[in-house]
């Protein structure tokens, strides 16, 4: 994470506060899904600096756990 860019360590941290409550609903829940993409985004912004890949990243992740929520 680029501590440097405020923009990027905000984004990191409310990335980061979106994987915490998905994976605290995934363990209450006990949905795998949940847990493993909010584990997901708790742990990528520490190793991905760009502001726009760190978004794009969460979007996917997000939209990946409700095209898998949709279908099941």
């Amino acid at each position: 994470m680029d501590i440097s860019n405020p923009w990027a360590l905000f984004s990191g941290v409310v990335i980061g506060l979106i994987g915490m409550v998905l994976f605290m609903h995934g363990r209450k829940q006990a949905s795998p899904r949940c847990l493993l993409t909010g584990g997901v985004l708790c742990l990528f912004p520490y190793f991905v600096s760009s502001l726009i890949l760190m978004w794009l990243i969460t979007g996917a992740c997000l939209g990946g756990l409700y095209l898998a929520s949709r279908n099941a």
